[in-house]
């Protein structure tokens, strides 16, 4: 039983630190001068180093145990003279499927395929408001993990929001300026329920 223990311990500390296979290798060796008491205390210290490990080195915590920031490209927001007629010759010549606010471009999750993701490419008029205070003919939407949190560490480097969270069925909105005068949208994004109001995507 210990002997199957030990190989599955193996198993599991096996990516995490040459230190941690090292210490633990060193105990297996010795277990033969041990009670079986003492090498069942080690296995279980052996896999809280190799989960403490993976934990650390796991792409969610950066190696910080702090969240993620940006995690993708949220949207493509663009200024243009004609949206309807720039939308129609999307949709025909580069085969982009066009819903109200543009077209959806669907992808997977790349730590977890099971789970999909979603970016918008959208044209405004060029009379639109929603780019304000900027001047540019562009905006970026940005996917982030924990929106409330990058607000927290935007602020100690002196970046405030210009306007207040907008909290919707699909996921936590708010902007920022970065520091030419490009107006950013930041989007916590519910995909599972930001799906359920598309029509069509394009994959």
């Amino acid at each position: 039983m210990l002997g199957k223990i030990t190989y599955l311990v193996e198993e599991q500390i096996f990516s995490s630190s040459c230190a941690a296979r090292l210490y633990f290798s060193y105990f297996v060796q010795q277990r033969s001068h041990m009670k079986k008491y003492q090498l069942l205390l080690i296995v279980i210290l052996a896999f809280a180093v190799g989960y403490g490990f993976r934990y650390v080195q796991s792409p969610t915590n950066n190696g910080k145990g702090q969240h993620k920031k940006v995690t993708g490209i949220g949207g493509i927001f663009f200024k243009c003279s004609n949206r309807d007629s720039l939308m129609k010759w999307y949709n025909k010549n580069l085969g982009m499927n066009m819903e109200e606010y543009g077209c959806n471009f669907a992808w997977r999750h790349y730590d977890d395929s099971t789970q999909k993701g979603f970016t918008l490419w959208a044209p405004f008029g060029n009379k639109t408001k929603y780019f304000n205070p900027s001047t540019k003919d562009f905006m970026m939407n940005y996917r982030v993990e924990n929106l409330e949190w990058l607000l927290g560490e935007l602020k100690k480097e002196g970046i405030v929001p210009i306007d207040k969270i907008d909290s919707t069925s699909y996921g936590n909105f708010v902007h920022i300026m970065d520091l030419e005068g490009n107006k950013i949208e930041l989007w916590q994004p519910d995909d599972k329920d930001y799906e359920k109001n598309l029509k069509v995507l394009t994959y």
